[in-house]
């Protein structure tokens, strides 16, 4: 079983990640950030991650920090459940529409962090519960640098509902993330013609 259990105190935030990559989409989140909650039990169900998250924060001043470290500790928790990345499928790919909108997700678990941030037609989103699209590109930003990810995500659509607008985002990823992880039983060793992705 691929999984781990990850806790970062400082203090702004406190979370604790606990994290089954070949689960069955089970989930208790709570990181104080409702929507962000939701985005997440969206992303544990469709990529069948078995995922815990515990979090609290600095929320009276705002969601800034929780957000960001909750992408950091959650990507931790990758790392440190995929190990040294023997036999994964590595690179992963997902659309998934929702309403006028289409989120892509395009991942490789290459070792090198990377996040291009969310490209979209139109800009005019209605925050959701204070939750706004920057915060959405700062969540998938620490998730990919802690990782070592490589992660492009995509909207097509100009639906103004950030609600809307997100939920295909996160399925999708879940969806990528899950393929990316997948083991390939044709491979041997790490994928990757270095012999190692760090």
């Amino acid at each position: 079983m691929r999984s781990s259990q990850v806790t970062r105190k400082t203090k702004e935030t406190n979370i604790t990640v606990k994290l089954n990559i070949d689960g069955s989409g089970e989930s208790k989140i709570a990181t104080g950030i409702g929507f962000l909650d939701h985005m997440l039990e969206l992303f544990s169900f469709h990529g069948l991650f078995d995922l815990e998250i515990r979090a609290s924060g600095d929320l009276a001043v705002d969601i800034h920090h929780t957000n960001e470290d909750v992408g950091l500790v959650l990507g931790e928790a990758f790392k440190q459940a995929l190990g040294d990345k023997s036999g994964i499928i590595r690179s992963g790919s997902a659309s998934w529409p929702m309403e006028d909108v289409v989120g892509e997700a395009v991942v490789d678990i290459s070792g090198r962090g990377f996040f291009k941030g969310i490209n979209s037609e139109s800009q005019a989103y209605n925050a959701a519960e204070g939750y706004s699209l920057e915060y959405a590109n700062h969540f998938f930003e620490t998730f990919a640098d802690r990782l070592g990810m490589n992660l492009i995500i995509n909207i097509r659509g100009t639906n103004p509902d950030l609600h809307t607008t997100l939920e295909p985002v996160f399925k999708a990823f879940g969806k990528a993330l899950d393929q990316a992880t997948q083991i390939d039983p044709r491979r041997k060793g790490v994928p990757s013609t270095k012999g190692i992705i760090d």
